[in-house]
């Protein structure tokens, strides 16, 4: 792995936005080190007596075996990737990334900081059609010696809860930086918050840690994928009776596709 030159005008040119990453900050940020901690505390008290969260697996053990990684799940909620955030110890928040829709979560001055300072999210322009989205989270698994980056396979959520066909971004990233996958299956995330509903209902929200699958085409992921799912839930996917509901262009994260 090569040593990344901070000197070189990719850095010295970067937009604002960018600069929260740490492949390209020199600095210790302590305003997003104080605000993760403060989100960290919300999540914990939020997740632990609202929605009370249970993990079934061992991030720990992942933790040791696995640098790099990009975490999978099912996407039907606005609750996955923070749900995801309150599963991880938030020892490992550090190297714990998600990609998010530009023209969502750094819409304006308030969720640009939110997005910032607690998702660490990596901003991705849904309508660039030059591939920098693909670039920037190539760089990163690249270069970065530790990194957990957040994809939702589905590219947006369902609306009935039911898993919908994979796009290819996952694969093309996990071959193309030769890092593997791990799958995460949440259980009640679309019961807890439906899509159109403000704010979610309490209940119980599980997280169940699945096996790391080395990097692989996109259909041998889907089957791998499918199988582990429907042994914990044989309802997960739409019965071949039902027709798949038509997809809308959200503001959600997004995987993202090839150009």
């Amino acid at each position: 792995m090569r040593d990344w030159n901070y000197e070189n005008e990719q850095w010295t040119q970067l937009p604002p936005h960018l600069k929260h990453l740490p492949l390209f900050t020199r600095y210790f940020d302590f305003t997003s080190l104080i605000f993760r901690m403060l989100w960290g505390l919300f999540i914990f008290i939020a997740f632990r007596f609202y929605i009370r969260l249970q993990v079934v697996g061992d991030f720990h053990k992942v933790y040791k075996e696995h640098k790099r990684l990009l975490l999978i799940s099912n996407h039907s909620s606005h609750l996955d990737a923070v749900s995801i955030a309150a599963a991880v110890p938030f020892r490992y928040w550090k190297f714990l990334f998600i990609t998010a829709a530009k023209d969502y979560w750094f819409s304006n001055p308030l969720f640009t900081f939110f997005s910032k300072h607690c998702l660490g999210a990596i901003p991705i322009d849904r309508k660039d059609r030059k591939g920098e989205a693909i670039k920037l989270c190539t760089n990163l698994l690249e270069n970065l010696p530790r990194i957990w980056l957040i994809l939702f396979p589905e590219g947006t959520r369902s609306k009935d809860g039911y898993i919908n066909p994979f796009k290819r971004g996952v694969s093309l990233f996990a071959m193309r930086t030769e890092t593997p996958i791990i799958f995460l299956y949440l259980e009640g995330n679309n019961e807890l918050w439906p899509k159109g509903r403000l704010i979610p209902f309490p209940g119980v929200l599980r997280v169940h840690v699945g096996p790391v699958h080395p990097p692989a085409p996109i259909d041998e992921i889907i089957l791998a994928y499918r199988e582990w799912v429907t042994k914990i839930n044989p309802n997960a996917y739409r019965p071949s009776s039902l027709p798949p509901l038509p997809d809308e262009d959200e503001n959600t994260a997004d995987d993202l596709e090839d150009e």
